[in-house]
């Protein structure tokens, strides 16, 4: 037999089944509310069902605070959520992160499915996204030509930047077919008539409404374009495909075209302002330069230049004569070291002892004789002194046997 668990491993088993299973992570459920409770915490509970069955639902505060509309018994919705089990209870429950009225759920699911393809393509991407250029020449609107949003976006542009240079592309912004023409003006903003920015824009309605701006053609165009694009859909709360994917997202057409271009009196006011911070700038630096100036010229170097060139001659004279007592000294050292050497030269000079009574003798050939067996009898030899040369012959030679012989 298999080992018995306790109950709270069976619930925690049963909780992390459910959790591994990619249906019931992340599920849609329509039905009708019943019993629906709102804690003071914000949390709400409610069971949802059908003709045939029911099951618990919670929703956390944290995504209750999200909804637009306030739950009700008898409402008929649509929750997006997952199924879990409270281990405590062992009851599984539906946990809902987020719900819409009945009618949109089929939509909303084909939302977030697109939506969660398109972010991991990286169509979301922050770092892709191009700046909207701050004084752009000319604007690029896509929207209907006889609606109100066009001419919502011409009452700002009037206002903030008369200046302005608008092109108009009309189009279809609902029904079928209209995603195809909002990407044709797209394009055409880029290859026919390039303009500096684009704005796609369309009034508030209903989520099929404003569904041509959650089709993937047109997010696809938008992130093509090389040309930045602001979207403009709906109202505040509406978020399409086309927000995700654009360079920039405006609540409104009228935020969009405030996005678009600056304000012009503010830019004149901003010019004002730098031109007289540069103004005092100048004037300081001048005011600045002028006192070091008159500093310089007080002082008395520049009041009398001469005095330099003579404080500069004194200098001079002053080194020239250090230097002149300096080399006089060092000549006088250099003197007094020759003759100490000289002396000693003479001491050791073969010419200071011949001057002293000894002489030099050397043979024929002029070698230096300094014994006895150098030379033999009747050899010529020739005897240096102090007053010249002595020539004469060998006529007899006397070893000294260590004795001195004179």
């Amino acid at each position: 037999m298999k080992k018995a668990i306790s109950v709270s491993q069976l619930n925690l088993y049963i909780k992390n089944l459910l959790g591994s299973d990619e249906n019931l992570s992340s599920i849609l459920v329509r039905g009708e509310i019943s019993n629906f409770k709102k804690h003071f915490s914000g949390h709400m509970y409610f069971t949802l069902k059908d003709n045939k069955a029911a099951v618990k639902c919670i929703m956390f505060s944290s995504y209750a605070g999200r909804l637009a509309f306030n739950p009700t018994d008898g409402m008929q919705v649509t929750v997006a959520g997952y199924v879990s089990v409270y281990e405590k209870s062992g009851q599984y429950q539906l946990y809902a992160a987020d719900m819409i009225e009945e009618g949109e759920g089929a939509l909303y699911l084909e939302f977030e499915k697109l939506k969660k393809q398109l972010l991991e393509e990286g169509l979301f991407d922050e770092s892709k996204k191009k700046a909207i250029p701050m004084m752009p020449d000319s604007i690029g609107v896509v929207t209907s030509a006889t609606g109100s949003v066009i001419k919502d976006i011409i009452n700002v542009l009037d206002r903030r930047f008369p200046k302005y240079h608008l092109i108009l592309y009309p189009s279809n912004v609902q029904g079928a077919g209209a995603e195809l023409e909002i990407a044709a003006g797209i394009r055409y903003f880029n290859e026919v008539r390039q303009t500096d920015v684009i704005i796609i824009a369309r009034g508030g309605g209903s989520i099929e409404d404003l569904w041509p701006f959650n089709k993937e053609h047109l997010a696809r165009a938008i992130y093509a374009s090389k040309v930045p694009v602001i979207s403009a859909v709906g109202h505040e709360t509406d978020f399409t495909i086309a927000d995700f994917t654009a360079d920039k997202r405006a609540p409104t057409p009228s935020a969009a075209a405030e996005i678009a271009v600056p304000e012009l009196s503010l830019i004149k006011d901003i010019l004002h302002n730098s031109k007289g911070r540069l103004r005092n700038s100048l004037i300081k630096s001048i005011q600045e330069k002028e006192a070091h100036i008159k500093s310089l010229k007080s002082r008395p170097v520049l009041a009398r230049p001469e005095e330099i060139f003579n404080m500069m001659s004194l200098t001079m004279d002053r080194a020239a004569e250090k230097l002149h007592i300096a080399f006089k000294i060092l000549m006088e050292g250099k003197e007094t070291q020759f003759k100490e050497m000289t002396a000693k030269l003479d001491i050791l000079s073969p010419l200071g002892t011949i001057a002293r009574g000894y002489s030099v003798i050397v043979d024929g050939e002029k070698h230096v004789i300094t014994s006895i067996r150098q030379v033999a009898v009747g050899d010529k030899i020739r005897a240096r002194v102090s007053d010249g040369v002595i020539i004469g012959k060998v006529s007899e030679t006397e070893e000294n046997n260590g004795k001195t012989v004179i």
